[in-house]
């Protein structure tokens, strides 16, 4: 590391989801907008960092956002056991000047209802098809995924069919028990007090 340069400091910030983790670093990972979500060791080979993370065999998945990791353990690990080892794995591992992904992972969504065929993205929203997606999207980005991300986590809209918005959530929210309460008292009570017209129920699709 350049003597000059402000090394990576790596604090830990629990998370609503108990399983979940955030290890949030003073200088940003990703470029601002960007997501990677690694399920297991198989997706990682153009991530390095989580390459090495999935090496602890108590790591379950692993997220990354502009300056945080979250990480998801097993079942029957303690956070206390584990915690402080990762934090100084990764802070180790950014201050020797590693590589954190080479190439953000593709993901394959349905293109429409009828899952025959699919597009890729980062890990965004789906295109907008109207208006009212359009503005779904807006106020997602607006309101929610801040929250969302300060939790560690991320949210994306999938798609809007009659009156049923539907989201996916990764990162500490993927699995949370929380997040259902979230979902509805929060993002659906919002998105449907901004559009009473269109939206009457949102869902949130596992992954």
């Amino acid at each position: 590391m350049n003597p000059n340069e402000i090394p990576f400091i790596i604090y830990v910030e629990e998370t609503p989801n108990p399983s979940s983790v955030k290890f949030v670093a003073n200088k940003l990972l990703l470029v601002s907008g960007a997501t990677a979500e690694y399920k297991n060791a198989g997706e990682t080979k153009d991530a390095p960092i989580a390459q090495k993370l999935f090496q602890f065999p108590f790591v379950k998945s692993v997220f990354i956002a502009s300056n945080f990791i979250t990480i998801t353990k097993q079942d029957g690990i303690v956070w206390e056991e584990v915690r402080d080892e990762l934090r100084v794995f990764i802070t180790d591992y950014l201050n020797k000047g590693n590589a954190i992904i080479n190439k953000l992972p593709q993901q394959q969504v349905p293109k429409d209802s009828s899952f025959k065929e699919t597009i890729s993205i980062n890990t965004q929203h789906v295109p907008p098809s109207n208006d009212v997606e359009n503005k779904i999207i807006e106020i997602l980005e607006q309101y929610i995924r801040p929250a969302v991300e300060s939790d560690g986590g991320l949210i994306t809209f999938k798609e809007l069919k009659d009156g049923v918005v539907t989201v996916q959530m990764r990162g500490s929210c993927s699995g949370c028990p929380s997040s259902t309460m979230t979902l509805k008292a929060g993002i659906e009570a919002l998105l449907k007090r901004l559009l009473p017209d269109d939206v009457k129920e949102v869902v949130s699709e596992a992954l």
